[in-house]
């Protein structure tokens, strides 16, 4: 043999699912689809169905002792992937049903494989397997026709011009111990995760031959469209970090919204860096981002506004509602309490490339971690950096705001450790002045550029934030005397 022989791939039609398997679904593969009741097993397999399913590729649908096939049609067709003019023509579903009430496990191969060369289809589906398991609980010799059942029907699978999939009713450990491993090409395992009040949907790819699949678990969620699938990655490296790629040292300042905060970080925020704005309640983070959307609008650069708490129809902030009732800004926001990192990921980079978005403000990641699934809220800096890592990839210009606690004696900026992850840091705080709680502002950290050190007092006035002069000159001015530093 001379030449590799190519695996011909299909795609599947459930989003994220072909990038778990490297590429989509091995043609004239034998695949397995596992999971306890309610995992979203068969859910899964007719959407595949139905996007693989044509007059030159048809399927053939064989049902066990599970539902019968028109209580599953009825609830599948519910779905948008449903498609009722397939049905009876590309689409055939066969009930076994009665065929293994008589316990005759070789006359269901037989049966099956007079179905297989009459249909001739290119995807067959066996459902539900696990319930043949029920009829052979009794006697040696039930489990022995019920073992040959097992390896003669996925033989005879694996070795048919279609691609086959076998659907049963298998916890993790089951499927890690099924003999039917030995002939199956791909397997998937679909499970529930139960943790305080929120349910998350995972699917792992235990088995691919032939394809260099995403290993680990990862997030789904069935909606009206079917199942979604969040794969757990990182985006690609950028050219420029690439070897033989010169690295562009002069980095665009772009304005911050805020006049009076451009002269502190030396001209304006570097397109592309992350900007955490930290502060207790009250202190103007919202305000602060909201500006830095609107001149984004006023520079033809469209934004992005990930929200939580306040949701659109709630927006107190009218400067921020015209933005969004004008088409300068899109949000995106969410009322599940089990969010999932790659759900939220998923919906914000498809927002971003379908607007154009230059701008993203995430207000606020103190709210985020509330609507995470408990296992997430637990790694909220994963998230976070995983979030940053694919905007930072698209060169888009992040502001994220957390409130902190102000203990005043206390320089901490986030929660964990969040910090560390953004390229830059400005800290809202209240200082006692004169008698009076004032607000003042401080620019902590910009990643590769000098910025100003000095504390501003900041206002919050009809037309936004409005950056004042030091506490302590502002001290010499209230006193009627000079600040040493005041130059005066």
């Amino acid at each position: 043999m001379s030449e590799k022989v190519s695996l011909g791939m299909l795609a599947t039609g459930v989003p994220g699912l072909d990038t778990l398997l490297g590429g989509g679904l091995g043609e004239f593969s034998f695949n397995m689809i596992a999971g306890a009741p309610g995992s979203g097993k068969t859910t899964l397999a007719h959407q595949i169905m139905f996007a693989l399913a044509s007059p030159e590729r048809k399927a053939l649908f064989f049902t066990v002792l599970g539902e019968p096939p028109l209580k599953m049609l009825r609830y599948q067709q519910q779905y948008s992937f449903f498609e009722l003019d397939k049905v009876g023509s590309s689409i055939r579903y066969v009930n076994l049903a009665e065929d293994l009430r008589t316990g005759n496990f070789r006359g269901v191969i037989t049966r099956i494989m007079e179905e297989v060369e009459s249909f001739g289809p290119g995807l067959v589906f066996v459902d539900s397997f696990r319930s043949v398991v029920q009829t052979a609980r009794a006697g040696n010799e039930g489990v022995a026709e019920l073992q040959y059942f097992i390896q003669e029907l996925g033989t005879r699978m694996a070795s048919w011009q279609a691609t086959s999939f076998l659907i049963g009713e298998y916890a993790h450990a089951d499927v890690d111990a099924n003999p039917i491993l030995t002939v199956a090409d791909g397997v998937l395992s679909l499970s529930q995760h139960h943790d305080q009040n929120s349910v998350v949907r995972k699917v792992r790819v235990v088995k691919m031959r032939g394809q260099a699949h995403l290993a680990g678990s990862h997030t789904f969620r069935i909606s009206g469209d079917g199942v979604h699938i969040y794969p757990r990655l990182l985006p690609p490296l950028a050219e420029d970090r690439l070897p033989g790629h010169p690295v562009d040292r002069e980095v665009r300042r772009i304005p911050s919204g805020v006049a009076t905060l451009d002269p502190l970080l030396h001209g304006g925020i570097p397109q592309g860096h992350s900007v955490l704005v930290a502060g207790p309640s009250g202190s103007g983070k919202t305000i602060l981002a909201t500006q830095f959307l609107a001149e984004g609008a006023r520079q033809g650069e469209h934004g992005v506004a990930v929200y939580f708490e306040k949701g659109t129809s709630r927006l107190r902030n009218a400067r921020l509602a015209e933005l969004v009732q004008a088409g300068h800004v899109s949000v995106v926001e969410s009322r599940a309490l089990d969010l999932s990192i790659e759900e939220l990921l998923d919906e914000l980079l498809t927002t971003v490339e379908r607007t154009g978005a230059r701008r993203v403000v995430i207000d606020s990641l103190s709210e985020f971690s509330l609507y995470l699934a408990p296992e997430f809220r637990d790694n909220l800096r994963l998230g976070v950096f995983r979030i940053l890592s694919a905007l930072a990839k698209l060169d888009v210009t992040v502001m994220l705001t957390m409130g902190i606690d102000d203990r005043f004696t206390e320089l901490r900026f986030s929660q964990s450790e969040v910090a560390f992850l953004t390229d830059a840091i400005i800290a809202l705080r209240y200082v006692e002045l004169g008698g009076r709680l004032e607000k003042v502002l401080s620019v902590v950290k910009v990643r590769g550029s000098a910025h100003s050190t000095d504390l501003r007092l900041l206002q919050i006035t009809d037309k936004g934030l409005e950056i004042g002069p030091s506490p302590l000159q502002a001290e010499g001015m209230l006193s009627g005397h000079p600040s040493p530093r005041s130059g005066r």
